[in-house]
């Protein structure tokens, strides 16, 4: 062995075009044989069994054919992708794309999609209480609102996920996750100013498989977690196969509650998700999608930033002595329930292949937080919120192994979603409680069309151009006490052309160069936590490229960029003079560029070796009017407007480094492994100002493991954070002070996993 690395009308138009596409097919025996995402050298591909990726897209013989002549080359596993909505060998994709197996999350202890920090250059993953806030080359979203949607877009089997609360997803049996860094605005578009998250998950097999895992874990204050996974698959008749993916993960809380006892943080989830394989034959491949996810929590639970909170000025102050104490007027929350539908549909049609994608996503939210991180009562947010979306999309692309491949879109989004009674509380000991009741509304609407061409111009130089054409409209109103604001409802209308080019030259069999120009941008939107009626400005990126990505050796892979960005009305939000609620506005222009270099070695069979740097050098050019905090002496900060150009940009820091291993060796019948994650990240700057931030920091995650000599079972023995490191997920500076929620502290378990 060797060890290696819905509403029923959303989906009619899906629904209609499988009726008619699938009468004119002539039925023959569906297969079973699935192309491979991920070939050893052997040069075996991955069995049917392991399932098709989930995002339906075209499979080339040129793809196939180059996938084999990297298999047989040996040495290193070779990824196919879908960056690009086809499937092509990584080191054949003229774009900066990290892809990372479900091997590998696991040895690098990745659990969620915000753990993709430790493995992959270049990314930051971020929240604000559960607002996923991911950065992608210190191009990312600070905005809270149910409908400021993210500028690092994040996709599950193709499905666009526009909730912000509710996309920060444990990752539930996947197949791998693709992070493409930089402006995606052709054939992705949708908010992917940055960079976006591809997330497959396998589809349903014919062949009956399954696994069921369990993982203990304890953390400081004897705090226990239990997770616990499974997953099956199985034909149901010789057209039909279905699967069920399961997750229950629940944590005592590891913060220790300094005012009423116990323990905070604590937090129960749920994530259930079902397919159903409809393939009456080799050219017709229809997939339906359900997926309920549940998260009952305290994680939002705040700490004062280096004691700074205006709650010590008053008598009675409890003030936390680390990252994991904390002293707040009442226990936090942070609830949600998310329910979704997709069907995905795939007609191949000889040279083209037709593709369908239809969703509704629908969320409900709970949050209570504090907003002084104190046990004083000076102010806190409770809230309601709902919000659903529906998203359609039709793609046709070519499927001849010529040399010009193309794809060709249309795209279509609404979005509904409102913040419920939210209620900005404020006050100070002795005097009565103000409260603030608003109710804010927010809708968009999106259609785009869009096309993109890759033509081989002469042998081995590859010329790619595409555009996109976005036009999107938001409508926003608010109530404040239950009375309706003048302005009554506003619109923001935003039109955009989108495009991208790459000129690739392959010098080699085991090499390329590359060379790239896009552009990306998203749309106005309004501040749902204020009052305005003005929206802000669209924030624009313009972004070059270049790379080579070579295999120099069988055994060794190394994959550099560099990229320079032109970053415009950079959408921004801060907390207001209030202290509770928040300003959302444009921060002019930033200059943002770098470079990452991968690396990746299999040094023998039994020993693979991975490592990554990373340099950003990120600054706003102009900046003049920032709303910006300085500390008190006595706790809290003066709020004050600052020019911050030429300060660093928020949450991009100047060089991170990544380096892993993995290793195995046969042990008493059976196999041994060992695996082990090092990540090391320079100062993180969270405020305008460059006053908030986290300093550098260097985490470690490791497992060893047993595996039975039949493989059916797995015994592991594992820790996270092994260095113990206090690393903020985020700091959020206020005229009430500046609070921190922490990342957990160390954790060591075991687990064991049955296969059959």
């Amino acid at each position: 062995m060797k060890s290696r690395f819905v509403p029923a009308f959303v989906l009619l138009v899906s629904s209609v075009s499988t009726a008619a596409i699938a009468q004119t097919t002539e039925t023959s025996t569906p297969s079973t044989d699935a192309t491979a995402t991920v070939q050893e050298e052997s040069g075996a591909p991955a069995p049917s069994s392991d399932g098709q990726q989930g995002d339906l897209v075209a499979t080339t013989p040129a793809a196939e054919a180059s996938a084999d002549a990297a298999a047989e080359a040996g040495g290193i596993e070779d990824i196919v992708v879908t960056a690009t909505r086809r499937e092509e060998r990584l080191q054949d994709v003229p774009v900066a794309v990290t892809a990372i197996t479900s091997s590998t999350l696991s040895a690098a202890g990745v659990g969620g999609l915000r753990d993709l920090t430790v493995v992959v250059p270049g990314f930051q993953g971020g929240r604000n209480a559960t607002v996923n806030q991911p950065t992608i080359r210190g191009v990312g979203s600070s905005g809270v609102g149910m409908a400021d949607e993210s500028n690092v877009a994040t996709y599950v089997d193709g499905v666009y996920q526009p909730f912000s609360f509710t996309s920060a997803l444990d990752l539930v049996e996947i197949e791998r996750v693709e992070v493409l860094r930089g402006p995606q605005g052709t054939v992705f578009g949708r908010n992917a100013t940055g960079g976006l998250i591809n997330v497959i998950t396998p589809d349903p097999s014919f062949n009956t498989r399954g696994r069921v895992e369990a993982r203990l874990g304890r953390l400081r204050n004897n705090a226990t977690e239990v997770d616990l996974r499974t997953y099956v698959t199985a034909g149901l008749s010789d057209t039909l196969a279905m699967d069920f993916a399961g997750l229950y993960k629940k944590n005592d809380g590891y913060i220790k509650d300094l005012v009423r006892g116990g323990h905070l943080g604590d937090s129960r989830s749920i994530n259930l998700r079902s397919k159903l394989l409809f393939q009456p034959n080799d050219d017709v491949r229809i997939v339906l999608t359900g997926n309920y996810a549940e998260l009952d929590s305290s994680q939002n639970t705040v700490i004062p930033h280096q004691g700074n909170t205006a709650g010590r000025r008053y008598p009675g102050y409890i003030a936390p002595r680390n990252a994991w104490e904390a002293s707040v007027t009442d226990v936090p929350e942070s609830n949600y329930d998310r329910y979704s539908v997709a069907l995905q549909t795939q007609f191949d049609l000889g040279s083209v292949s037709l593709q369908t994608t239809s969703s509704y996503i629908q969320n409900d939210i709970r949050q209570f937080t504090d907003s002084d991180a104190s046990n004083i009562f000076l102010g806190q947010i409770p809230f309601d919120a709902s919000g659903e979306s529906y998203s359609q999309e039709v793609r046709l692309l070519s499927t001849d192994p010529g040399r010009f491949k193309w794809i060709l879109g249309a795209y279509a989004f609404h979005l509904d979603a409102q913040f419920e009674d939210i209620q900005l509380q404020n006050s100070t000991p002795g005097n009565p409680v103000t409260i603030t009741r608003i109710d804010p509304h927010a809708r968009t609407t999106s259609f785009a069309g869009f096309g993109e061409g890759t033509f081989e111009v002469v042998d081995n130089i590859f010329l790619t151009g595409g555009v996109r054409y976005t036009t999107e409209k938001r409508k926003f109103s608010t109530a404040v006490n239950l009375n309706p604001l003048p302005f009554g409802t506003v619109e923001k209308t935003s039109n955009k052309w989108t495009y991208r080019g790459a000129l690739r030259y392959n010098f080699s069999d085991r090499g390329n160069v590359y060379v790239s120009y896009g552009t990306g941008f998203k749309s106005g939107v309004f501040n749902e936590l204020g009052t305005t009626s003005i929206a802000t400005d669209p924030e624009t990126i313009k972004a070059w490229e270049g790379g080579v990505k070579l295999d120099p050796l069988p055994w060794l892979r190394t994959n550099l960029s560099i990229y320079h960005y032109d970053y415009k009305d950079l959408q921004v939000q801060a907390r207001a003079a209030n202290g509770i609620s928040y300003i959302l506005q444009n921060a002019a222009n930033a200059e943002i560029y770098g470079g990452e270099l991968e690396v990746t070695a299999a040094v023998t069979d039994d020993l693979n070796l991975r490592g990554a740097f990373t340099y950003t050098h990120g600054e706003y050019s102009e900046f003049p009017n920032a709303q910006t905090f300085v500390p008190l002496p006595a706790g809290g900060n003066q709020v004050t407007a600052n020019d911050v150009s030429g300060n660093n940009v928020i949450r991009a820091p100047r060089h991170t480094i990544s380096a892993g291993f993995d290793w195995g060796t046969d042990l008493a019948g059976g196999r041994f492994g060992a695996t082990a994650n090092l990540f090391h990240s320079a100062r993180v700057y969270y405020d305008f100002l460059n006053l908030a931030s986290q300093k550098p920091y260097t985490t470690a995650s490791g497992e060893i493991s047993w595996t039975t000599p039949n493989e059916a079972w797995r015994f592991s023995l594992w820790a996270k954070n092994i260095t113990n490191e206090a690393v903020v997920q985020t700091l959020r500076p206020g005229v009430l002070g500046t609070d921190a929620i922490y990342d957990r502290p160390r954790e060591i378990g075991i687990g064991a996993t049955f296969r059959f």
